[in-house]
């Protein structure tokens, strides 16, 4: 009987501990990307500048398109 309940406050105790890493994981990941913002149309434009191009508005609507966004 105590082997039996080791195991079950074992595996009770796994769960919850995977819960928890699970939620501050994602809260960590979301904080995350609300202080370090995927690219954006305005980092495109800069890039463009840097190579020493003006890039039109399909060019850059193109490349938001691509990536998803």
């Amino acid at each position: 009987m105590n082997f039996w309940m080791s195991i079950m406050y074992f595996v009770i105790g796994g769960v919850i501990g995977a819960a928890a890493a699970y939620f501050l994981t994602r809260r960590s990941f979301e904080k995350q990307l609300k202080e370090n913002p995927p690219i954006n149309e305005k980092m495109i434009r800069a890039m463009y500048a840097q190579m020493g191009r003006k890039p039109s508005e399909a060019q850059i609507r193109a490349i938001m398109k691509s990536m998803g966004q």
